[in-house]
């Protein structure tokens, strides 16, 4: 079900006079599309995250059917469920221990409101729901870009630290590094107010261009300005202290020759 609340036609046309590889890649591609369930809520989704994080999507889903399957229902257990969960039975759906004190204080915090209900999620701004929901033990600022993404369709979200926006961002403009997140954040800035459909498409380049392909982008250039007048400074200290160190053991040499000489 798309969740898009934002005029499609509208932002690539945005896009594509603003970017001109964007445009292509956009002609090349597929088109942009997210899909979630309307009705899954935030608590849903952000245990679902945690559950998914570290591991192959394949035995995530196998355990997360697990979890599932102790509520009952056929739906992730509540938040009230989670809380009177035995550690051990969680351990026997294949949360590590981590994981389960993460669930539990999304659980918690879900409870306290910290984490909102759905309705009041898209009242939230983007940065707002980033500072309520990385207070929960287990989830960064990158899990909640992927909620706001795949799950509340928000139309400008750049996830800078995702690797594969970085690298798809080196295939598409032909570059052999990728960038800091610096600047890809710089760079993303002529994509406003459609980030997201930028990142999405940085997604498709590095599919499209295959894992042989993407396994050459270097990582991004550090530069490091060293201070040359610290560093000459000390070399010419080194310098003048081992000549000084030779010119000291020079005249211990004369000195100890001119003693052993007869009268």
């Amino acid at each position: 079900m798309s969740l898009l609340s934002f005029d499609l036609s509208a932002a690539m046309s945005h896009l594509g006079a603003k970017d001109e590889r964007l445009a292509r890649l956009i002609a090349e591609t597929v088109q942009f599309r997210t899909s979630a369930d309307a009705g899954e809520s935030p608590y849903e989704a952000l245990l679902k995250a945690i559950t998914y994080q570290s591991i192959s999507g394949k035995a995530a889903a196998v355990i997360f059917g697990r979890i599932k399957a102790l509520s009952g229902n056929g739906r992730p257990p509540s938040p009230e469920q989670i809380l009177k969960l035995r550690k051990r039975a969680l351990r026997k759906a294949g949360l590590s221990t981590a994981k389960i004190l993460a669930v539990k204080d999304l659980a918690r915090k879900t409870l306290q409101g910290t984490v909102p209900a759905r309705e009041e999620a898209h009242k939230l701004s983007d940065e707002e729901l980033i500072q309520r929901l990385v207070s929960v033990r287990g989830i960064g600022v990158w899990t909640v870009e992927m909620f706001l993404i795949f799950n509340l369709g928000r139309p400008d979200v750049l996830p800078i630290h995702d690797l594969g926006v970085r690298k798809g961002w080196a295939i598409t403009y032909g570059k052999k590094h990728m960038p800091t997140p610096k600047e890809l954040l710089a760079f993303g800035e002529q994509w406003r107010p459609y980030r997201t459909i930028g990142s999405w498409y940085m997604w498709r380049a590095c599919q499209q261009a295959g894992h042989a392909a993407a396994r050459k982008i270097l990582p991004a250039k550090v530069i490091k300005r060293r201070k040359r007048k610290v560093i000459l400074v000390t070399k010419r200290r080194g310098v003048a202290s081992k000549r000084k160190g030779l010119f000291v053991s020079s005249r211990k040499i004369v000195a100890k020759h001119s003693q052993s000489r007869p009268s």
